[in-house]
């Protein structure tokens, strides 16, 4: 049996802006998804891409966003240690967000 689901804001669509916006809006979020966009990324390999982010702010943005589910961070029992960075498929959902960006940025940048 199929079952429809009823979107969740969809009588409180302020309420969905402001959550998207909660993730989306904080700072180095939309370049780390962009650079998480292309599969794995290792701790350096995110610091490069982004550029200019101090390496506690961006943990702590790592932090983050697998507290709220749009990272995995997988560490591997090597010596060093390796961690590498994924995005879940609720962070894959952010993406047309990001592309929409790029091309109002292509459009509209300096």
């Amino acid at each position: 049996m199929k079952t429809t689901t009823k979107p969740i804001c969809s009588s409180q669509k302020g309420k969905c802006v402001a959550y998207a916006t909660e993730i989306v809006g904080s700072k180095w979020t939309p370049l780390l998804l962009y650079a998480l966009s292309n599969g794995r990324n290792r701790f350096g390999q995110l610091q490069e891409a982004v550029g200019g982010v101090n390496p506690r702010t961006l943990s702590a943005r790592l932090d983050s966003l697998e507290h709220d589910g749009i990272v995995t961070k997988t560490t591997f029992n090597e010596m060093p240690p390796r961690v590498e960075y994924t995005l879940t498929a609720k962070g894959q959902d952010l993406l047309p967000i990001i592309e929409s960006m790029i091309v109002w940025g292509e459009k509209h940048g300096a």
